[in-house]
């Protein structure tokens, strides 16, 4: 069964050069590969492949997300990159733009390059893991 097999993210882009930058420079993912089609970056255990699409529309909803230990850490090495967090109306988010969620877990949000959502998440506790 698929329960122990390893997970591998598909991220679309519009320009795989831009990406790749983005994913391994500001977002410190390694890169493992590069083809006109797809570039292959590690992230833990995951597998992330952005993959050259000639055109899509980013969707209003979180398609990667990373659970890390400390949030506003992370947040802030992305904001040093230039990375700006999103908002939602009626989240109460912080002045950070962090939600903490009803069981205490934190999460933001932002963009790649291609417009896609990304978030980080800081469990409150481990049982989520």
């Amino acid at each position: 069964m698929l329960g122990t097999a390893d997970v591998v993210a598909f991220i679309p882009s519009r320009d795989l050069d831009r990406s790749e930058r983005f994913f391994q420079d500001v977002v410190g993912l390694t890169l493992l590969s590069r083809s006109p089609y797809a570039s292959v970056f590690r992230s833990g255990r995951t597998s992330v492949r952005v993959t050259k699409v000639d055109d899509f529309e980013p969707q209003p909803f979180t398609i990667v997300g990373w659970v890390v230990a400390d949030l506003r850490a992370e947040a802030a090495h992305l904001r040093e990159a230039g990375v700006a967090f999103l908002r939602y109306d009626g989240m109460g988010q912080d002045d950070d733009a962090v939600w903490t969620t009803p069981s205490g877990d934190l999460i933001a949000w932002f963009h790649d390059p291609d417009g896609n959502v990304l978030s980080l998440t800081e469990l409150a506790t481990t049982a989520g893991l």
